[in-house]
């Protein structure tokens, strides 16, 4: 029994908290980990406004293309040094330069003295955002696995889980809002306050734990042989829509990551202190959840992107609703996230869990996959609600099994290696389908397309999605030639069936991987969650002798 003078702690992993230090750091952890997710989707909707404010057109994609590359290439480094120096410093340095990104962000344009235009400012300061996010990101659900021992981490991670899925699908809709009603600079200044808010609660409650037994030895190789491989495969993925699988950029790119992936495999194999130990993935747990993550990434995550463009194109939805699409998605990942969490710690079954999750999400992309132009909108809300269920039941279940299996000094690594594969996965995803779709959709509008088109007209439909906001100016063209409207709409009728059709072969696809995926869990490894254990308390005491 703890006397008057002893602190009273009320978690039980190797960092241990009172209820004070717990309230503070799982505030500061909850905002951290509410902007980093907003984040990713929030500017989308801010695009037209930014476009027009800083002109860059030609340069917009890079906007997010850039806060990719750095936040993915960020979460398996800074959490691997986290393993080796310590996880609050890293997280405090990622919290604080998200923070200080996002300011300079929402004044793009406005910094006169820089010797690059707006676009370009924008540019640079969401490379720096994203490397802040992906920072906090790597770490954030480390140091969950840090306070609470195994058994207890469930209901935690699914909280986090449901945050995440709520923060990254309202993103979109929150951006709308603060545009119309504010600015575009709203969408970055918003991150401030309650950036600010994060970086002080972990400040002052969240125990500095230094590691022990580390020689410190910096895998610069490493480093120098992951962004290699990443940012050219990250690259060649973004374009492969946009100029082809074959194209030479494309290829050479690809070509690049194959060659920097040897080099980073033979690196990691030698190196004393690996960013990546490759002897984590012997474990089949931390083997298969990092597939199985990929697989999630690519198969759901790359669907849920073309689900509004298949409500707004096919199903003649408004645009102005678009944000309020995926809302029964959403409303399945976050009543599942919070349940399933709730009931691993309850019984620490995961594998059967992931299993179910698999199975509702193949489910949900199935009934996508047949959807056509007179699918009922409840049809869609209910496919929608299926796959978001079991969303919400996978996300909790790759952390918890990685985190009760890997060695304590390497939690970082392993931890980042689930969140690191599905970013990947996400994007080879989103490339992939993207060349299915638009492969698709312009091999059957060329066959139907009737005569008498102008020429000059036929580049507004190469890109299915940015119809909508070119149709006046297709109005006003086609406005003056002989039956003009009349063609026009035909045109716009051949688009919707063509634009169906290629966005049905992606959500086939997508059943058929995640059909796959549930072989994957079937294959994983069922091992008991740990409850505290006598060798846990020693080492949790001797961890708190080494707190500040």
């Amino acid at each position: 029994m703890a006397t008057a003078s002893e602190p009273v702690y009320v978690t039980s992993g190797l960092v241990r908290l009172t209820k004070p230090q717990l309230i503070g750091t799982m505030t500061g952890l909850l905002l951290a980990a509410l902007l980093a997710a907003i984040d990713q989707t929030i500017v989308g909707t801010a695009e037209p406004r930014i476009i027009a404010s800083l002109q860059g057109f030609d340069r917009y994609p890079w906007v997010a293309t850039i806060y990719l590359l750095s936040s993915t290439v960020s979460v398996p480094i800074f959490a691997s040094l986290s393993d080796r120096y310590g996880r609050k410093p890293f997280f405090m340095l990622g919290a604080t330069l998200f923070v200080i990104a996002s300011a300079l962000c929402g004044a793009a344009g406005n910094l006169t003295f820089m010797p690059i235009d707006g676009m370009g400012q924008l540019i640079v300061f969401r490379g720096l955002q994203g490397i802040g996010g992906g920072m906090v990101t790597g770490i954030l659900f480390t140091i969950v696995g840090d306070i609470f021992s195994p058994i207890e981490r469930g209901k935690y991670q699914g909280f986090f889980a449901a945050l995440w899925g709520v923060a990254s699908i309202f993103g979109p809709t929150l951006g709308g809002w603060l545009t119309d009603n504010w600015s575009w600079r709203a969408c970055f200044y918003v991150n401030l306050p309650f950036g600010a808010l994060a970086i002080a609660a972990i400040h002052f409650e969240f125990p500095n734990m230094k590691p022990r037994g580390s020689s410190r030895q910096l895998d610069w190789a490493g480093f120098a042989t992951l962004i290699g491989t990443v940012v050219p495969l990250l690259l060649a993925l973004t374009w492969a829509t946009a100029y082809g699988w074959g194209s030479t950029r494309v290829v050479s790119l690809l070509v690049t990551s194959v060659v920097m992936l040897g080099l980073l495999l033979y690196s990691e194999s030698k190196a004393a202190e690996p960013i990546i130990p490759l002897v984590l993935f012997r474990d089949p747990v931390i083997g298969v959840c990092s597939a199985a993550a990929f697989v999630l990434g690519m198969g759901m995550f790359g669907t849920i992107i073309y689900l509004p463009l298949f409500m707004q194109g096919v199903l003649g939805v408004s645009a102005t609703q678009s944000g309020n699409l995926l809302t029964p998605l959403l409303m399945g990942v976050v009543v599942s996230s919070i349940i399933g969490g709730q009931a691993i710690s309850r019984t620490g079954e995961y594998k059967v869990q992931g299993i179910l999750g698999s199975v509702l999400i193949a489910g949900g992309m199935i009934l996508f996959a047949r959807m056509d132009a007179d699918t009922s909108r409840l049809y869609v809300a209910v496919a929608m609600i299926v796959a978001g269920f079991g969303m919400g039941l996978l996300q909790p279940v790759y952390t918890l099994a990685v985190q009760n299996v890997a060695p304590r000094e390497a939690m970082g690594a392993a931890t980042s290696s689930t969140i690191f594969f599905r970013s990947i996965g996400s994007t080879v995803g989103v490339a992939a389908f993207g060349s299915v779709m638009l492969t698709q959709y312009h091999n059957e509008f060329t066959k139907a397309m009737p005569a008498g088109v102008p020429p000059q007209a036929l580049r507004f439909f190469e890109n299915p999605l940015l119809l909508m906001q070119v149709r006046p100016q297709l109005e006003q063209m086609f406005g003056g030639l002989p039956n003009g409207l009349q063609l026009l709409q035909t045109l716009l009728l051949d688009v919707k069936l063509a634009l169906m059709h290629g966005l049905q072969e992606i959500f086939f696809w997508s059943a058929v991987i995640m059909v796959v995926s549930i072989l994957l869990h079937l294959m994983l490894k069922r091992v008991p969650l740990r409850a505290r254990t006598a060798s846990t308390e020693a080492k949790a005491a001797q961890a708190a002798a080494s707190l500040h």
